[in-house]
């Protein structure tokens, strides 16, 4: 199979993405988190602050702040059991560990390293250990220069305390959802780094969003084998004055992982799987072998693209105050309702600051964009609305530079969203507002080649991360689903004529609280 029939049918297609003699092992499972034998490792503190409300000061931090961030960006924060009963045979109990970002089936098919310079640690490389909420220290060394030049020396690396490495587990997902795992493990990427920018915030850091790396160096760097992961974004952290996008120079300045990697020995770190199994993955390991970039010549910005302009009748948002709120509670009551949906009305006041605080996830730095052109999402909002004050039901674009709902067409296509979906797991009539996020059909490969799809994922899980917690701190809940009919949702908000195509569909409204029993896992 080529790699473009490839990405078109985990888009259009999705049974032709996974073979039809599929049988998942349930038995041979892996863990949803990499656990690394026989290194050093250093306890981070549990006694996490129980609140993220004010924006804290630019300061240098100790380890007990980085484990602080680490555990609000990715830690464990839920322990949750079920029990399936049948006719025939005794309850099976099923326990999932749940974090405060949404991961297709709780899977959690990434990792996080972390390259740290503090006083009260060894300068080097770590892997934040999740199951034990500690660091494990993989190579110790200062890599200022290496991580620069393996970024094409666009950021000033010896200005930062840290840097975060977001990497993808291929088997971690693929056990279950076979080569469908690819679209998966782009946007859960996303859904991280969108919280991790979230949480930056709050702790007073800077970061920058480096999507284009010599990825062989950067893998070499922290110990991967790239058939089993992969690096998909590095994240600088700084506290300081940085210089983030310093155009790479002439020609004498362009650097090829084969010369970094050189500079480096090989690290081979044992770690723990669980699977005894590990089947083959060859179409994710062709499409990332493709989306590799070997020399910094490879690295490109993106120019904004003319929008079609399409005279429609537009609804003009009221203008909203920033949403001010406690992100520690916001991130503890994130809630992904299923059948638990109520169907409420939605004021045009909590649309406006839904919307608002959504698309200003891209006010954030990255090696994208143009430098002197004004920052313009390569992803977009659309939504089917129903029963929102002031506001007919019907199909609209967010367009988030006027503030104001634009007409595609009016009418209730809940019934028509309610046949798309591969699984009967949200009931849309009891849904107030459906939104999807759009995107390029050709997912920039012109541009960014293959990379360019997985970028995109990226972005829309970002976004997705921002419409989430914005819901959960206006009391809604949100469910992001890729079982949906993209042609179907295409063709409602009529994006073929734009050349765009829906990414992910996300259901939020007021829901229900099921009955049951929840208790913290920290102190």
């Amino acid at each position: 199979m080529g790699l473009e029939t490839f990405l078109h049918n985990l888009h259009f297609d999705i049974d032709k993405a996974t073979p039809t003699d599929w049988e998942v092992d349930w038995d041979d499972a892996p863990l949803p988190y990499k656990i690394y034998r026989g290194l050093p490792v250093f306890p981070l503190s549990s006694e996490v602050p129980l609140t993220l409300e004010e924006w804290k000061a630019p300061e240098q931090p100790n380890l007990r702040r980085i484990g602080h961030f680490l555990w609000y960006v990715f830690g464990l924060s839920q322990l949750s059991q079920s029990a399936f009963t049948s006719s025939e045979q005794a309850p099976e109990l099923m326990q999932s560990y749940r974090r405060f970002v949404p991961s297709g089936g709780a899977l959690y098919p990434n990792e996080l390293y972390v390259y740290l310079k503090m006083e009260d640690l060894p300068v080097g490389v770590y892997h934040y250990d999740v199951a034990h909420h500690r660091l494990v220290f993989l190579r110790e060394g200062n890599f200022d220069s290496y991580i620069a030049r393996a970024l094409g020396n666009r950021c000033d690396v010896s200005a930062c305390f840290g840097t975060v490495f977001v990497s993808t587990m291929f088997w971690k997902n693929f056990y279950k959802y076979n080569n469908f795992a690819y679209r998966l493990q782009g946007l859960d990427a996303g859904v991280i780094i969108g919280q991790l920018l979230e949480v930056a915030k709050r702790f007073g850091f800077a970061a920058g969003v480096y999507f284009q790396y010599l990825d062989r160096a950067i893998n070499h760097l922290l110990g991967l084998t790239e058939e089993e992961e992969s690096v998909y974004a590095v994240i600088p952290l700084t506290v300081e004055p940085t210089s983030w996008f310093t155009n790479v120079g002439g020609r004498d300045e362009l650097v090829s992982a084969a010369e970094l990697c050189i500079e480096l020995p090989a690290i081979q770190n044992k770690h723990y799987v669980r699977s005894q199994r590990v089947k083959s993955f060859p179409m994710l390991t062709k499409i990332n072998e493709a989306a590799i970039l070997e020399s910094t010549k490879s690295f490109r910005r993106i120019k904004a693209r003319e929008k079609l302009n399409c005279e429609r009748q537009s609804v003009t948002l009221p203008a909203m105050k920033r949403l001010s709120y406690d992100l520690a509670l916001v991130c503890q009551k994130r809630f992904s309702p299923d059948m638990d949906f109520i169907f409420g009305k939605v004021s045009r006041s909590q649309l406006a600051t839904l919307l608002q605080e959504a698309m200003s996830a891209y006010l954030y730095r990255n090696d994208l964009d143009e430098v002197h052109e004004k920052q313009v999402s390569r992803v977009s909002l659309y939504g089917c609305l129903n029963n929102v004050e002031g506001i007919p039901d019907g199909a609209y674009h967010y367009d988030s530079s006027g503030h104001a709902l634009r007409q595609v067409d009016l009418g209730d296509h809940r019934l028509s969203f309610q046949y798309g979906m591969s699984a009967g797991n949200v009931n849309l009539f009891q849904v107030p507002l459906c939104f999807h996020v759009a995107g390029d059909k050709d997912h920039f490969i012109s541009e960014l080649g293959y990379r360019g799809y997985r970028i995109q994922q990226m972005e829309a899980g970002m976004l997705v991360q921002r419409l989430l917690l914005a819901a959960s701190a206006l009391e809604m809940g949100g469910h992001p689903l890729l079982g949906f009919d993209a042609k179907l949702s295409d063709e409602i908000y009529k994006l073929d004529r734009q050349g765009k195509t829906s990414l992910i569909q996300i259901p939020i409204g007021p829901y229900r609280d099921r009955p049951w029993l929840k208790g913290s896992l920290h102190s």
